[in-house]
């Protein structure tokens, strides 16, 4: 099992090459101290969004173009302990105590703890934890077709300045990636995947699913703020687009997607074990 978990792991992608980068960068100041790393992840909301991640399980046997009961009846068991809350918030912790830089950590703690930023983080947590994710869709749509122009622009900004660098769909990808491969090796899949081939197939759908992101990121963002004005929307997009808080969301969407592309990694190597002759 270990020398499988090498062979699948021994590859170093975008996301994890980034997440290198940016530790050298933040290895020339002085790193944060583990309380405020705690207190960075409650007061920025990224606590509640790394808790998303375990979402994305349920679409693990999809992806393979299985079904959970093809795993029996030991699946919801093992996708929960590779993905446990704990698990996530560790890992998280142990990456930014290499990656965020004291700068970094107290621009976005300054700005989030303030009246604004706490209540947009209720919010966000709030939206995060919606299990309905096409209903909050639906209404989003609803809330875009009925704003003024003004308006839409804002929330647009706010899109954008989350994913100033249009890394969602790479990260996407990697993820994806990641996991067939790791199927493929472990013996989930009952035949072997050509990586180049696998990475072909899935970017002749990039334009799609940029498309959609664009869609359902704008639908989610006029939800999640529904509650606030039009001022206080534009406050917090002048606050996501300047240049620390770039590095900050830079950093964190790095993390998300890496932390998701190496559980699902893990998750494979679970699936391969997992005996399916118990119905769930």
């Amino acid at each position: 099992m270990r020398s499988l978990l090498r062979k699948i792991c021994g590859r170093v992608g975008p996301l994890g090459a980034l997440l290198i980068a940016l530790t050298f960068i933040a290895v020339a100041v002085e790193a944060a101290d583990r309380p405020r790393l705690e207190a960075f992840l409650k007061v920025t909301g990224f606590d509640v969004a790394l808790q998303g991640i375990a979402l994305s399980a349920h679409d693990a046997p999809m992806m393979l173009g299985m079904r959970a009961s093809d795993f029996g009846a030991d699946w919801s068991r093992t996708a929960s302990d590779v993905f446990a809350e704990e698990v996530l918030h560790g890992i998280a912790l142990d990456i930014l105590e290499q990656t965020l830089s004291d700068d970094l950590l107290t621009a976005a703690a300054d700005f989030y703890a303030s009246p604004l930023g706490a209540r947009l983080v209720a919010e966000e947590n709030a939206s995060h934890l919606i299990e309905d994710s096409d209903g909050k869709q639906a209404d989003g749509a609803e809330l875009i077709e009925q704003a003024a122009p003004g308006r839409v622009e804002q929330l647009i900004r706010l899109t954008e300045a989350v994913d100033s660098g249009g890394v969602a769909i790479s990260a996407i990808r990697e993820v994806q990636v990641r996991f067939l491969m790791a199927a493929s090796i472990a013996g989930v899949l009952d035949h072997e995947i050509d990586e180049a081939a696998l990475r072909q197939v899935l970017g002749a759908g990039d334009a799609d699913l940029r498309e959609s992101l664009k869609v359902t990121g704008l639908n989610s963002a006029a939800y999640t703020y529904r509650g606030f004005s039009d001022a206080e929307i534009a406050v917090y997009a002048d606050v996501l687009e300047a240049p620390q808080m770039q590095e900050v969301y830079q950093l964190m969407n790095a993390i998300q997607f890496e932390i998701m592309a190496e559980r699902f990694e893990v998750l494979a190597l679970r699936m391969a074990d997992l005996d399916p002759g118990q119905p769930l």
